[in-house]
């Protein structure tokens, strides 16, 4: 065994291994007694947030894979959350991977109602993930749900570069992809699961650039069209990650036969996978999907049957949820989710 490979098992272990010791810690009735109705809070300012505009809930979305991907063992710690400090002026929020990232406000405001409810009982990392969960549910009419184990304490590290090492960027390779993905020991049918939650949200003209210029057998030139004119318009513009939430006009200028695909508002579903299959997905890493045997099968699988695919999202958010902060580990909960309680780091 290579050194190499020996470290990536060791690191396998030690995800799973911790994994193992705090899904005990975690549970769904954690705030029963400490903060009875705290799920009903964050509900209700989500669905108010969602009804004024559905693209809240693909930051939510976002927002859970961005803070529990980040570090081998560190897992949701709401680390995403913190604001850069004279002491700590680069925090995960600000790495260039992190462009986008949004809804900071609305967890202000649920963490404000929380704190007034229970205050110091509630942690910004269980928040996030409450309000994931939440945005999952209404985007997708109720067919993406699951119950949030809850019990995770707030992290005190936040550093641009775990973020910028950690997570996936848009320009991988799908052998990327994939060591980057089984290091925090998730399988090929699980990337696979988590890329269709680009059937919400926007991306940046700087995370998309190599699409314009890939050929046809990538990328459908009606939609490299679509995405030059669009990302022409501006220093660095945000388009839809779904051609089906395109503005009509574009549509009709470039894909006119896509025209009956669109939709009256954002919603999460399987829809990515069917684009994908037609080369009209933003990112490469989208694409990337499609170039290998595995990885494409799920495609498949996932284009021809969206109640599987609501199923498996739903437990792969589980899944990303489960980590907290390792043992031993300094965490607290957090009165104001953007900074830690003293501003040492």
């Amino acid at each position: 065994m290579t050194m190499r490979l020996a470290a990536a098992v060791v690191v396998m272990v030690v995800v799973a291994a911790a994994a193992m010791s705090v899904e005990a810690e975690l549970s769904v009735d954690y705030y029963k007694k400490s903060c009875p109705g705290v799920e009903n809070v964050v509900r209700y300012h989500v669905a108010k947030a969602l009804k004024a505009n559905r693209k809240e809930g693909a930051a939510l979305v976002r927002l859970i894979f961005h803070d529990c991907f980040v570090r081998v063992v560190q897992g949701c710690d709401a680390s995403v959350l913190l604001d850069p400090t004279p002491e700590n002026p680069h925090t995960e929020k600000t790495a260039p991977i992190n462009i986008g990232l949004a809804a900071f406000e609305l967890i202000d405001e649920i963490k404000a109602a929380v704190e007034e409810r229970c205050p110091g009982v509630v942690s910004c990392a269980d928040i996030v993930i409450y309000a994931a969960r939440d945005a999952s549910i209404l985007l997708s009419n109720g067919h993406v749900h699951f119950d949030v184990l809850a019990g995770r304490l707030d992290g005190r590290v936040s550093r641009a570069a775990d973020a910028q090492r950690d997570l996936p960027d848009s320009t991988f390779t799908i052998s990327e992809l994939i060591r980057n993905f089984r290091r925090k020991n998730f399988t090929i049918e699980e990337l696979v699961i988590l890329s269709g939650a680009h059937a919400v949200g926007v991306g940046h003209c700087s995370s998309l650039r190599a699409r314009l210029t890939a050929p046809p057998e990538q990328i459908l030139p009606g939609y490299r069209s679509l995405l030059a004119g669009k990302c022409a318009a501006g220093e660095d513009p945000i388009v839809p990650n779904n051609v089906r939430d395109e503005d009509p006009a574009a549509v009709a200028a470039t894909i006119p036969s896509f025209l009956p695909k669109l939709r009256k508002f954002e919603f999460l579903d399987n829809s990515y996978y069917h684009n994908n299959l037609a080369r009209i997905v933003t990112f490469n890493s989208d694409w990337q999907l499609l170039t290998e045997k595995e990885a494409r099968g799920h495609v498949h699988e996932y284009a021809d049957n969206g109640t599987l695919w609501d199923e498996d999202f739903s437990d792969a958010l589980v899944k990303l949820s489960k980590l907290p902060l390792p043992p031993k580990a300094k965490g607290e909960i957090r009165h104001h989710c953007r900074r830690v309680n003293t501003h040492h780091y």
